[in-house]
């Protein structure tokens, strides 16, 4: 922001500045997600609540605080995603820190972490491959306290900001660098492997909006058009020896192959095999059991 600038919007008032912003974003993003952003990055760094906003609209904001929302409108403005600007997004009850090393968690993996919870709860050791923000482990540490949950990633950054989530949230995490495409084992043996891993064919980013494509890691989104199940694959003949009698495999998929990973899972000799849609109505996650007797095929 400029000098003049700076001076111009000194006893700047909470409602004006919403038009301000409001007014900057006009046709880069429909009016209620800007409506949404504002409420976020009021919270986050004015600290006021949605109904503040509504009842304090002639509080005068600092010009530092300006400053701050007019850095956001700079960045928004180039589509860069807001829980990269605010540093931290909500999922599955718990606010995780976020970077442009992590993917942003969706909506659609708290319904697979709600799967688990609701229909895994007995299981006592659990590992997450691929764990990003570690919003998976995080989640299913602070809901099943009694399983020992563990996590692999293959990039250092990303399993810094997943261990300093799991700090900031007191959950008991074990956490492993591992290339999954290099490894020839798991670390251990487990009741319930879980893995959302990268499954955007190449040819779907036309499908994607820059503030995916330009922002968020593409190697945690995108596979080969020609091998787009390369991570499942790998993930099950892994998965095979290291999970415990009658153990689980649940994937996040993407949603056109479907048919692709039922096949791939009954073929690897997994029994139980259910295909779930999501919240709208897509088919995003896929579960099997392994069970290691002769009734195995």
């Amino acid at each position: 922001m400029s000098d003049t600038h700076a001076k111009n919007t000194v006893g700047l008032k909470v409602g004006e500045l919403k038009v301000d912003f409001q007014n900057k974003l006009k046709g880069i993003f429909p009016s209620e997600e800007i409506e949404s952003f504002f409420i976020l990055l009021s919270e986050h760094w004015l600290g006021y609540s949605r109904f503040d906003l509504a009842i304090k609209s002639d509080t005068v904001i600092s010009s530092e605080e300006i400053k701050k929302i007019e850095e956001a409108i700079r960045r928004l403005q180039k589509e860069e995603p807001i829980q990269y600007i605010i540093g931290s997004t909500e999922f599955y009850g718990l606010d995780l820190k976020v970077t442009p090393d992590t993917l942003i968690p969706r909506p659609e993996t708290e319904e697979l972490v709600d799967w688990i919870i609701k229909e895994h709860s007995g299981c006592k050791s659990v590992l997450d491959i691929g764990t990003g923000s570690g919003c998976i482990a995080i989640s299913l540490a602070k809901n099943l306290p009694k399983t020992q949950v563990s996590a692999i990633d293959i990039s250092e950054e990303t399993l810094a900001v997943a261990g300093g989530n799991a700090e900031d949230h007191q959950a008991d995490v074990e956490f492993l660098q591992l290339d999954i495409l290099q490894a020839t084992t798991l670390p251990e043996t487990y009741d319930l492997i879980v893995s959302n891993p990268p499954y955007v064919r190449e040819m779907e980013k036309k499908q994607m909006k820059d503030n995916v494509l330009k922002y968020e890691p593409a190697t945690a989104l995108f596979v080969p058009d020609h091998d787009p199940l390369l991570f499942y694959r790998r993930i099950v003949e892994l998965s095979k020896p290291a999970l415990n009698n009658q153990g689980w495999l649940l994937f996040e998929i993407n949603e056109y192959l479907g048919e692709a990973m039922l096949s791939l899972l009954k073929d690897s000799g997994f029994e139980n095999v259910e295909l779930r849609e999501d919240f709208r109505g897509k088919h995003r996650f896929i579960r099997g059991q392994y069970l290691k007797n002769d009734t195995a095929k």
